[in-house]
């Protein structure tokens, strides 16, 4: 008999949260340090907001150093999108050598981690921290925080409910949507892991806070970052899910 998953893990992951080039391709993005800097280099806000939650929880933490015009992280082996126009022409031996050596360890070690709670029959919560750009294409996007999931996966619907629920109780006049301004079933990372582990075993939320409460110094707003925290213990803590 399988053991009885009663006890949460935490892990919280951030698969965009850096703009490093490595000094091997560094050629390649030769005078591109402002595109480094943009949305399409990096999810600004992400990594601060990422470590605050894992100190605050006392979660495993896995944060990405290297951007994702290098590699993309979240997309699946064979996404189109997997290497930007930077690095998609490389020969295939150096395209091999980029995955080898970001790509894998990266995910492997998110994976191992959550296998090893699994196996010790605990319940995993996985949350990857993810920033957007509030106007993109001209679009101007109003929400200020989503939370991407799969609706088919009961826990994860639920808990999202819920955690929806208590941010707009906390702060009435912030828009907070559910898969938006993606859908939570869109390639990435947690559709990989959802294949891997069950329902019972897995719950894993994309947490997208707009760029628009980013500051000068590359962190969320006290307030924006408050309003994520507090919402987050009030889901999780006595009553939520451990």
């Amino acid at each position: 008999m399988a053991p009885e998953r009663t006890i949460a893990r935490l892990v919280v992951t951030c698969e965009h949260g850096g703009n490093r080039i490595p000094v091997r391709w560094r050629p390649l993005f030769a005078r591109r340090s402002g595109l480094l800097a943009t949305h399409r280099g990096i999810d600004r806000g992400a990594a601060p907001l990422a470590r605050v939650i894992a100190r605050r929880f006392r979660a495993g933490l896995h944060v990405a150093s290297v951007s994702r015009l290098l590699v993309d992280l979240n997309r699946s082996p064979h996404h189109r999108q997997l290497f930007s126009r930077f690095t998609r022409a490389l020969p295939a031996p150096e395209r091999e050598r980029i995955l080898a050596r970001h790509y894998a360890p990266y995910r492997g070690s998110v994976e191992a981690e959550i296998t090893r709670h699994v196996a010790r029959g605990h319940r995993v919560l996985h949350l990857s921290i993810h920033s957007f750009t509030p106007i993109l294409r001209g679009e101007v996007r109003g929400t200020d925080v989503g939370l991407l999931y799969d609706p088919s996966r009961r826990t994860e619907a639920a808990l999202s409910r819920r955690w929806m629920g208590i941010m707009k109780a906390l702060a009435p006049r912030r828009i907070v949507r559910r898969n938006h301004p993606y859908r939570g079933t869109a390639d990435g990372f947690m559709v990989h892991l959802r294949q891997r582990f069950p329902d019972a075993a897995y719950a894993g939320i994309e947490l997208e806070v707009s760029q628009k409460h980013v500051g000068p110094h590359g962190t969320f707003s006290p307030r924006a970052a408050a309003l994520v925290v507090e919402s987050f213990a009030r889901l999780i803590e006595p009553g939520g899910t451990r």
